[in-house]
């Protein structure tokens, strides 16, 4: 409610209590925003000293060269990703704060290809109706890498002037995804590809580029993988969000090692995958990168979801199953247990139960194609009557073998379990197992015999989410490059409200 000086004599004296109290309020919120912001500033302001002192301190520990230098393009990276969360935060420049100088560029190398790109006015006539006449241009050089090969483009924005009005008129520079950046988002999407999804450390990829003509410094790859780590952040948000819409989700973790700098050690740190049911007609997956196995990590993420969760055994989960979450047990694991059984002794019990698990698999195979109802029936029809008599069967047999037996502990895993990895028959919309989620954590697990470790929690989350990105246009059927180089492209200019659209189970490429 705002208040015009001239008004306040007509105003009562509760009017005037009321216009009080808004304004009083208005200036609290306010107040409180601004308190929010300072404080996140602070603290990415204190990380970001943590990491300049890392970079730059005296190195104690003992490292060989490829952890060394893995950690360095992590600091790097980070020290980006800060820079630019900072400024996202402090959107307005006060005249105390004094203006960024930038580093003068060395230009790009004469021997590389190059091809111009004109940018020129939509019309050269002036608003007085005066023909304008070009008199100059501005020239930006990108660097642009198709594998193998590196070419600059030049972009000419010409300068158009008028005589009568001594105006100038030029095209407009285009956003980047990395304001002023000189690398196109073709080589940027080909940096996290390789770094993300083919698994090279940016050492390598600097080798890699030497060979193509230009040896781009490792510490500038990492500043660039950094800033773009932000600016695809909120794309993940985004496809956590709309996972969480679904009535059915799978979860898994894998370990990852993650260093603890000054230390010089790594421990043990998880990645935990979420996606949607595999019978659900979204396919995407979302890593969260967290420092340890604690089921909190999972309750964190998941929030105020409240649906069937197709999980292992880990009691990590528990806590979820008891605060509202179904629990859908993964029936592969429970065959597993009967086929390392058998596998190692030979065992009659063993055998017996792997068959009534192919049983049971082949209706699955049938039915996978079917609507949801149609499925739920076939199960309550076919699969119901197996799984019926397989639970007598295994009650009947635990009685008569040893207690501690790896028999007795293959059966007892299924036995206490039993209600959870049925529960599938009774909802066609259940998966049978957990193995949709396993094949998407898979990648992960290759790509841990190049990594040796995490560089810092930061890393691991940066990672995580760009790989939740490349991995998810994977499952859609997209090229990750080309996925990565459109998302790029359009990001800077994208509304936040319609970022819905560059998800990858929705991306359409644009048009040429």
């Amino acid at each position: 409610m705002v208040v015009e000086p001239q008004s306040l004599e007509s105003l009562s004296a509760e009017q005037l209590r009321c216009a009080l109290l808004s304004m009083l309020q208005a200036a609290a919120a306010k107040d409180k925003e601004l308190a929010f912001k300072q404080a996140i500033i602070d603290k990415l302001t204190h990380e970001n000293a943590l990491l300049k002192r890392m970079k730059f301190a005296a190195q104690s520990e003992r490292f060989s060269p490829e952890q060394k230098s893995l950690l360095e393009d992590e600091i790097e990276a980070n020290l980006a990703a800060v820079a630019s969360e900072i400024d996202a935060l402090s959107q307005t420049q006060t005249s105390a704060t004094p203006e960024k100088r930038q580093a003068k560029r060395l230009p790009l190398s004469a021997h590389l290809p190059r091809r111009e790109i004109c940018h020129e006015p939509v019309s050269t006539t002036c608003a007085c109706g005066c023909q304008m006449k070009r008199v100059g241009e501005d020239v930006a050089e990108k660097l642009d890498y198709v594998p193998g090969v590196f070419s600059v483009e030049r972009h000419i924005r010409g300068k158009w002037a008028c005589a009568k009005c001594e105006t100038i008129q030029q095209a407009p520079v285009e956003a980047h995804v990395i304001d002023k950046g000189i690398p196109t988002t073709g080589l940027l999407a080909q940096v996290l590809v390789g770094k993300y999804a083919d698994h090279l450390p940016l050492y390598r990829q600097e080798v890699i580029f030497g060979r193509a003509g230009l040896a781009i410094p490792r510490s500038t790859l990492a500043q660039w993988v950094g800033t773009c780590g932000v600016r695809l952040q909120p794309l993940v948000d985004a496809l956590r969000s709309e996972i969480l819409g679904h009535r059915v989700l799978h979860a898994d973790e894998t370990p990852v090692a993650m260093l603890k700098p000054g230390e010089g050690k790594t421990h043990r740190a998880y990645l935990w995958a979420y996606a949607p049911g595999a019978l659900e007609d979204m396919k995407a997956v979302v890593y969260d990168f967290c420092e340890s196995r604690s089921g909190e990590h999972a309750r964190r993420f998941l929030g105020e979801w409240k649906g069937s969760l197709t999980c292992d055994d880990f009691s990590g989960y528990k806590a979820l199953i008891a605060s509202g979450v179904t629990e859908v047990g993964c029936l592969a694991h429970a065959r597993r247990k009967f086929f390392d059984l058998n596998a190692a002794n030979q065992s009659q019990i063993a055998e017996f139960a792997l068959q009534q698990f192919t049983r049971v698999y082949d209706i699955e195979r049938e039915v996978k194609e079917l609507g949801t109802e149609k499925r739920q029936i076939v199960r309550q029809q076919q699969t119901r009557p197996i799984l019926d008599a397989l639970l007598n069967w295994m009650t009947l047999q635990r009685r008569q073998v040893p207690d501690g037996s790896a028999t007795a502990k293959a059966l007892d895993y299924s036995l206490r379990r039993w209600e959870a990895l049925t529960r599938f028959v009774s909802d066609g919309q259940l998966p049978i197992d957990n193995n949709w989620i396993e094949n998407q954590i898979r990648p992960i697990a290759i790509g841990r015999n190049n990594w040796l470790f995490a560089g810092s929690l930061r890393a691991g989350q940066r990672a995580a989410a760009v790989m939740s990105l490349i991995q998810s246009a994977r499952m859609n059927g997209h090229d990750p490059y080309a996925y990565l180089k459109d998302v790029l492209t359009r990001l800077p200019t994208h509304k936040a409200s319609r970022i819905d659209e560059l998800l990858p189970h929705r991306w359409q490429p644009t048009d040429i």
